[in-house]
């Protein structure tokens, strides 16, 4: 089982500082099972610009914009000596009609069985699972912040790490001054740190932290300690 699902922003992916952060990070996974996923960057802000252009359908949108997520990932493990590059987690996937679900948002985060060990450590690919098993609502209040919840939930991680360009949640919401330390998910609900989506794709009682992606020894404390510099989400009490 994974300890962790750490979703790497685009922001930070679509920089020069990928070249060093990234194989601290990969040391990282050199010593205990974590997923890493990437966010869309560059890539999905070329599909916001197409679709503000050409006015593309929803299901157009996601796919590219998970495709931008795919070609972040290869560009992920490029700089990640040691690790690979999967897309076939070794679950079964039950699709709509064996659950006798219609609606994809209605699946349950038990929909995926792990049939086989995963790998220790791995980059996600993620454009054919998601292709495959279709989860979430096609709408630009999904980002890969919601996707990286949903599949945090899937893969049986025992927390989620948000890594962005800024420190953690800030207190005023405009990225300045103080940033929180905690917030609940419904307080979260009030800051645009991440997606719309995000609290309903976040599995009940999931650890979740918003980190600065730009300091791998906050990371770091993290796993080690399972405190750091950031801001914690905590479930409802």
């Amino acid at each position: 089982m994974f300890e962790a699902l750490i979703k790497v922003g685009g922001s930070i992916c679509n920089t020069q500082s990928l070249k060093v952060l990234a194989p601290q990070w990969a040391a990282l996974a050199a010593r205990r099972p974590l997923l890493f996923v990437a966010g869309g960057g560059l890539f999905a802000d070329q599909v916001r610009a197409l679709d503000d252009h050409l006015s593309l359908g929803d299901d157009a949108a996601h796919w590219m914009a998970i495709a931008a997520m795919e070609q972040n990932g290869y560009l992920l493990g490029e700089f990640m000596p040691g690790i690979r590059l999967i897309s076939d987690l070794g679950f079964r996937i039950e699709t709509n009609a064996e659950l006798g679900i219609r609606s994809a948002e209605s699946i349950p985060h038990s929909a995926l069985h792990i049939l086989h060990s995963l790998p220790s450590s791995a980059v996600l690919l993620p454009y054919s699972l998601l292709r495959e098993v279709d989860p979430l609502p096609h709408s630009w209040d999904v980002t890969s912040d919601s996707l990286a919840a949903w599949l945090a939930g899937n893969v049986g991680a025992r927390r989620l790490v948000l890594l962005k360009d800024v420190p953690g949640v800030y207190a005023d919401g405009e990225g300045d001054g103080e940033v929180q330390a905690e917030l609940s998910r419904s307080q979260l609900a009030g800051y645009d740190a991440v997606d719309p989506y995000f609290t309903r794709a976040l599995p009940p009682g999931m650890e979740t932290w918003i980190l600065s992606g730009f300091h791998p020894e906050r990371l770091a404390r993290l796993l080690d300690t399972g405190e750091t510099e950031g801001t914690r989400i905590t479930p409802e009490r």
